[in-house]
């Protein structure tokens, strides 16, 4: 029972990061200091994608499967299981990460744009003073 809860929690947490990669950027714009942990974030999907090194969830959520008596995630690992093929059709792959790339930028050059304009306001308003 503990197993299933765990791999299951696993799954929502990871879930939430992929989320957190994808918009992590425009949190930023209201909270300034996101930026860093998106930038992070962002950084460690990148290095996912090249299969070099296994996510540590997704080691996390197999273990637990494992204990559970539960079927493993799919070899391609987390987005392989629960997201490609059932939020998307496979034949979009290149296209689905091609636009979350482009949503990532947009968010991190908007919050470039915001940190200069207040920059630059603030700058205004102290030579008025």
């Amino acid at each position: 029972m503990i197993y299933h809860v765990l791999w299951q929690t696993v799954m929502v947490v990871h879930f939430l990061v992929i989320a957190y990669i994808a918009l992590g950027g425009f949190l930023a714009w209201r909270w300034p200091r996101l930026i860093w942990p998106s930038l992070g974030f962002a950084l460690w999907g990148a290095i996912q994608l090249t299969g070099v090194v296994e996510c540590p969830l997704t080691a996390l959520e197999n273990w637990a499967r494992e204990r559970a008596g539960t079927q493993l995630l799919k070899p391609g690992g987390f987005i392989d299981t629960y997201i490609t093929g059932v939020v998307y059709p496979t034949r979009y792959l290149a296209e689905v990460r091609i636009g979350i790339v482009v949503v990532i930028a947009i968010s991190w050059i908007g919050f470039a744009v915001i940190r200069y304009r207040r920059h630059v306001a603030g700058k205004s308003q102290t030579s008025m003073a």
